[in-house]
């Protein structure tokens, strides 16, 4: 039986540049709201936290309440 990656969560190792696919999935979660962001519109998380931010505000808030 062919597994599908369609609805499931990504692990992603986040780096500077980047991110590493460590378990197939279509999207990840954000670590703020809970919102799902797909994988081919990310742009914003935090290598130092390894979370997921959907947006740039949201990442802001989370990076400047440390």
């Amino acid at each position: 039986m062919l597994m599908s990656n369609a609805n499931r969560a990504a692990r992603l190792h986040y780096m500077a540049n980047g991110f590493r696919l460590l378990s197939p999935g279509d999207h990840v979660v954000c670590a703020v709201s809970a919102e799902r962001i797909p994988l081919d519109t990310l742009k914003y998380w935090s290598v130092a936290r390894q979370e997921a931010y959907a947006t740039a505000e949201i990442a802001t808030q989370a990076l400047t309440q440390a």
